[in-house]
């Protein structure tokens, strides 16, 4: 029993904090208990009802920060779509073929490579420089590109490459372009965009649908999560997540959407997209698994980004009293 000794509020903050580090990376030695049938009245209070997520038989609580992860990453199913552009056509396609990789990606390498990068400054800074690498690559490919499906759905609003510059010189120095070079993943990543920019232009639709979309779905909380770990200077550090050019972000993948449906593509090159999409989704995992955030530093950033939640939560009660 780790609980601490006294009575009081001070036992119910360390509960709710508990309860918000319930969950831990399924790489973390820390051992995992079953997560309690009742919680006090004050807990209630404290906590939002978590969500749950069974591992190896045993029924554990997210962390609130967690969830909201997940939540950027989750895709509704199209089903339930049913006057979207997404339950039809190639966006339909692409969500469904690319379900299983979404999935692996959010509940874990994605959830656990994010607390990663923003566990120290130096790993988000990596995180930043290997995202900037695949944006010029990528942006730099639709600049050369003639192909009418990747003339589409360049939108100049998702551009990204003169945000991730202004981040690159927060992080390294005004001199960065010198100093800075893409790690094995990274330059494996670029290559491959390269690559097919040359022999066969419309999978970079891929690369579009899983970055861009991925970008505006959960860019503005990750970005607030990053600036709250690492205590980063206003406005500064996390441009890359910021879309000023696009104030509501889901009627524009609305219309990028039913854009992508309107492509001419026969049904081969629609599911080699697809296929390449999944791809895709491989290599983002590959830039997380180079973070160099340590377990003990995901730790720290996880109890730290727990407790503040919960302090807060406290705050607010003692506010309404």
């Amino acid at each position: 029993n780790f609980r601490p000794r006294g009575v009081g509020a001070s036992c119910c903050l360390f509960d709710a904090v508990m309860l918000s580090l319930c969950l831990l990376p399924s790489w973390c030695s820390y051992s995992i208990a079953q997560f309690p049938t009742t919680r006090s009245n004050t807990l209630q209070h404290l906590a939002p009802t978590p969500s749950y997520l069974r591992r190896s038989g045993v029924i554990v609580a997210l962390t609130e920060q967690e969830e909201r992860v997940s939540k950027a990453m989750e895709l509704t199913p199209a089903e339930a779509l049913a006057e979207s552009a997404r339950s039809r056509g190639l966006a339909l396609q692409l969500d469904d073929g690319t379900r299983k990789s979404h999935s692996m990606a959010e509940n874990t390498a994605f959830v656990t490579g994010f607390f990663k990068g923003i566990s120290t400054r130096p790993a988000f800074a990596q995180l930043v420089a290997s995202l900037y690498f695949v944006y010029e690559a990528m942006e730099s490919a639709f600049d050369k590109a003639t192909d009418p499906s990747v003339k589409a759905l360049d939108y100049p609003e998702l551009r990204r490459v003169p945000a991730l510059e202004d981040d690159m010189a927060y992080y390294f120095g005004v001199d960065w372009q010198s100093t800075v070079r893409p790690t094995a993943a990274t330059k494996e990543y670029c290559d491959r965009i390269r690559s097919i920019a040359v022999d066969e232009p419309p999978l970079l639709v891929a690369h579009m649908y899983t970055r861009y979309l991925g970008d505006l779905f959960g860019g503005q909380m990750m970005g607030g999560m990053a600036r709250s770990s690492l205590k980063l200077d206003d406005a500064l550090g996390t441009r890359f997540y910021e879309f000023d050019e696009i104030p509501r972000a889901k009627p524009f993948i609305e219309q990028w959407y039913a854009r992508l449906n309107d492509l001419e593509l026969d049904a081969g090159a629609k599911q080699r997209i697809v296929d390449e999409a999944n791809l895709v989704f491989a290599f983002n995992i590959k830039l997380f698994d180079e973070l160099q955030g340590g377990k003990r530093a995901v730790l720290r950033t996880m109890w730290g980004l727990a407790k503040g939640a919960v302090v807060s939560r406290v705050g607010k009660i003692f506010r309404r009293s």
